[in-house]
């Protein structure tokens, strides 16, 4: 029996508006939840006092202010409740503490000199959270896990069905990292997560309708945010932009005879042409930002053309007023971003690049990481009394 109209189904609805408001714009004063929420401030007291009993925000002094009367407690998210965060790569495991409100609180990049498999980034994961629990990180009370892989993965059960650069298929990758940290764990595509993050804290704040090409060591894929709101298609494996043929108007621009875009526009290229054998985005992005060699420039604005005709596709198709490119895309368009701007609108139809604005990821390497905490958090969001204090 539904609980949508009842008073506990009210009841779960305002707990969720509360403790989401304070997630993507706190810290708030006590008014300034009231205002948002419509809620009368008896009921946002007594909310926020909920919310605090479960120990997913806290109250605090207001700031000195000069209005007459009683200034409003100000409610943040806990400074304590976490979930673990984690992008399992080609050439490294990274894995992240995330708190609430989208913060960061701890990351690392653990290098491997193989390609990981399913059991070894769950020993991983395990090793490193059971490392952080007597360490700086001890107090943080990690009460899920978020995992973001650069494959296709079933929306149902989180089956990573494939991941051809991890060499992965129907990986239970899901079950293997609950088994491995007894935290409830949700999986999703890297770039349907980058996506989401910067949707909702980074450079599309604010921005319903985004097309996200994610680069990585893995290749290229991407995200959608159409009305708000993320499409993944009928099984979640919609975005896959990496695997599409690109349209090479010159020759001499191919480097791989009937590849794919993610054959041409490459991470792998871009490290070659600088001399490195692997790096981290900073590093790679530091290195060709400061190249004055004239192979490396070459190799950038070989790589923005044929990224100019991709996106131009996406933008005819999907029509969005902006697309965010993040790792290594967003080095290739920032190398030159009015020249790549200048040749997507040249090549889309002109109606669909009117409003049209390209930007670089604003959450840089944590992105994401800020994806994959998010999906751990969507169920305390959705359900703030699914916290591990109510259980």
């Amino acid at each position: 029996m539904s609980t949508l109209g009842t008073f506990d189904g009210v009841h779960r609805r305002n707990l969720s508006k509360v403790l989401s408001l304070v997630h993507y714009d706190g810290p708030l004063s006590r008014a300034a939840i009231t205002a948002s929420t419509g809620l009368n401030r008896s009921t946002v007291a007594t909310l926020v006092a909920e919310l605090a009993a479960l120990e997913l925000v806290v109250e605090n002094a207001p700031d000195p202010t000069n209005r007459v009367g009683r200034p409003s407690p100000v409610v943040g998210p806990h400074p304590l409740v976490a979930v673990v965060a984690v992008n399992p790569e080609v050439d490294a495991v990274t894995l992240a503490a995330v708190g609430l409100g989208g913060n960061v609180l701890h990351s690392e990049r653990i290098e491997v000199d193989h390609i990981v498999s399913p059991d070894e980034v769950a020993d991983i994961v395990a090793s490193a959270v059971e490392g952080w629990s007597t360490g700086e990180l001890a107090a943080l009370r990690f009460i899920a896990c978020g995992v973001a892989v650069p494959g296709q993965v079933r929306r149902g059960d989180g089956l990573v069905r494939w991941a051809p650069h991890l060499g992965w298929s129907d990986a239970a990758i899901r079950d293997l990292l609950e088994g491995a940290t007894g935290l409830p764990t949700v999986v999703d595509n890297d770039a349907s997560l980058g996506a989401v993050a910067e949707h909702l804290f980074g450079a599309g704040r604010g921005v319903d309708d985004i097309v996200y090409l994610n680069g990585g060591a893995s290749g290229i894929g991407g995200g959608l945010i159409v009305h708000g709101r993320p499409v993944g298609g009928a099984a979640g494996y919609a975005g896959e932009f990496g695997q599409n043929r690109p349209g090479i108007a010159a020759m001499d621009d191919r480097r791989a005879p009937d590849g794919v875009l993610e054959d041409e526009v490459s991470r792998a290229r871009l490290l070659e042409v600088v001399g490195l054998a692997s790096a981290d985005e900073p590093t790679l992005s530091e290195a060709l930002v400061e190249s004055t060699d004239a192979a490396v420039l070459r190799e950038l604005e070989r790589q923005r053309r044929i990224l100019a005709t991709a996106l131009c596709n996406a933008i005819n198709v999907l029509n969005p007023s902006l697309v965010i490119l993040g790792g290594f895309l967003a080095t290739v368009a920032a190398s030159d971003l009015p020249a790549l701007e200048a040749a997507v609108v040249a090549q889309a139809l002109p109606v669909a690049g009117e409003q049209l604005a390209i930007r670089v990821a604003a959450l840089g390497e944590d992105r994401l990481l800020i994806g994959a905490a998010e999906a751990a958090f969507a169920a305390v969001l959705a359900d703030p009394e699914l916290s591990p204090v109510a259980r």
